[in-house]
């Protein structure tokens, strides 16, 4: 990293203490299949400058901001409390061509091994694939999907026997 970047684990004294500093705050949190934790609350708002900027990056998962809510493009921000929100969903979809591409040079070579392998052994070989499975054969392998939709029917995705 550059000498003027400084990296901090994300915890809520962490955060806390940057907010009164911060010109910008981006938040980029996800949790896999369920709704993005709040990471700065409505009170923690109130320790920033006025003019300060937040970007929602996890919106289209329900923000990483108490005061978070979903914005378009033709009407990007709004103000609480001094500080600007910007909290377009599918903030990709303003870059159409680049973000696809992105997406596609990412998704393509998890696409050739399921073509080239079949399913079930693609998953079986490769540990990325195989913790990407959400549903199979009836059986939903995310518990934060299965717990979202109170679906009884859980796979085990560590055990592949089960799908075999």
């Amino acid at each position: 990293m550059p000498p003027n970047v400084r990296t901090l684990y994300s915890n809520r004294q962490n955060i806390r203490q940057c907010l009164a500093n911060a010109d910008l705050v981006i938040g980029c949190a996800l949790s896999r299949g369920t709704k993005t934790p709040i990471l700065v609350t409505r009170e923690m708002l109130g320790l920033m400058k006025k003019g300060s900027v937040i970007v929602d990056v996890a919106i289209d998962q329900g923000g990483a901001f108490e005061t978070s809510h979903p914005t378009t493009h033709s009407s990007p921000t709004y103000i609480i409390d001094g500080v600007v929100h910007y909290c377009v969903t599918n903030m990709p979809g303003a870059v159409a061509g680049t973000s696809t591409f992105a997406l596609t040079n990412v998704t393509l070579p998890y696409a050739v091994q399921i073509a080239r392998n079949e399913w079930r052994d693609a998953v079986r070989k490769d540990k990325a694939l195989m913790l990407g499975l959400n549903i199979a054969e009836g059986k939903v392998y995310l518990p934060a999907l299965a717990e979202l939709f109170s679906i009884d029917n859980i796979g085990n995705a560590e055990n592949m026997n089960s799908l075999c």
